[in-house]
């Protein structure tokens, strides 16, 4: 019962979608402990805070959304539309999340626990922008960004130019992805006033979009090098990462859209990855 109950929340927050900002924090959290000793305990807290922070601002989504899933053929399946989960229980993960959050930032430090709750109304604020503006897929490119900015901070006490390349590549790149996801539905938002990219601009003109906020990010990580020492295997990583990106605006076209899927879990997890393995590396 409980493993079940485990799983279906799981479902709901998608927790399998932690691989694309977590490698990204991690690797944020490599480059500064490079000039500061980092317990191990800190790392455990990294990641209870990226996973209960990203938990409880899903489980915000999964409520304010859940009259638009249940009329969205593809997500009127979900757990809250469904009944699977009540809003009484989607609260109750949430604002647990929530606090479970804060109490870890607390652990982390000072400055940390007087930030969180500045996160929380970041990560929990971009499920409301899709009411009012097309530029939604933005703010959640600047909730995932928090994340390399952070753990920088959590880690030195300090901020600067690291962590603000890391911030901008990482919200450019979950921006440009997310523009590609939600054209599975432009015809859904279109006639029922639900902002986005492609309910603007159309298919072409988001992956347009998309594609110059993938350039962004290369631009970002390019910098990367200029502002703290990275080897030869960074630029090889960097090279990896570009190839993967192409390939993604490849295998999404204005006339075929079947490998949506493919191109924003697959291929992005691929590159978050590739991103924390080169920056180890290098």
């Amino acid at each position: 019962m409980a493993a079940s109950a485990l799983v279906t929340y799981s479902r709901m927050i998608k927790l399998s979608h932690s691989i694309f900002a977590l490698p990204f924090a991690l690797a944020a959290g490599v480059l500064a402990a490079r000039g500061v000793p980092v317990p191990w305990w800190k790392w455990v807290l990294v990641v209870l805070c990226m996973v209960t922070a990203r938990s409880s601002a899903m489980g915000f989504n999964r409520i304010v959304d859940r009259s638009v899933d249940a009329e969205n053929p593809r997500t009127r399946g979900r757990e809250l539309p469904t009944g699977q989960i009540s809003v009484g229980a989607a609260w109750a993960f949430t604002v647990g999340s929530a606090a479970l959050f804060v109490l870890f930032a607390g652990l982390l430090g000072r400055t940390v626990l007087f930030l969180s709750p500045v996160a929380l109304i970041v990560v929990w604020g971009y499920s409301l922008t899709k009411r009012f503006t097309a530029l939604c897929h933005l703010f959640l490119g600047l909730a995932l960004a928090l994340a390399p900015t952070a753990v920088w901070i959590a880690f030195t006490g300090t901020w600067g130019w690291v962590p603000a390349l890391m911030s901008l590549a990482v919200g450019t790149w979950v921006a440009g992805f997310d523009v590609i996801y939600s054209l599975q539905d432009v015809d859904f938002d279109q006639g029922h006033g639900v902002h986005s990219i492609p309910a603007v601009l159309g298919v072409r003109g988001a992956l347009v979009v998309s594609g110059l906020l993938h350039v962004g990010t290369l631009a970002a990580l390019a910098g990367l090098p200029a502002v703290i020492h990275l080897g030869p295997a960074y630029w090889v990583g960097l090279v990896v990462i570009a190839a993967v990106l192409a390939y993604e605006h490849a295998i999404v076209k204005p006339s075929d859209l079947s490998r949506i899927d493919k191109a924003f879990f697959d291929l992005n997890g691929y590159v978050s990855l590739a991103f924390l393995a080169f920056v180890w590396l290098g």
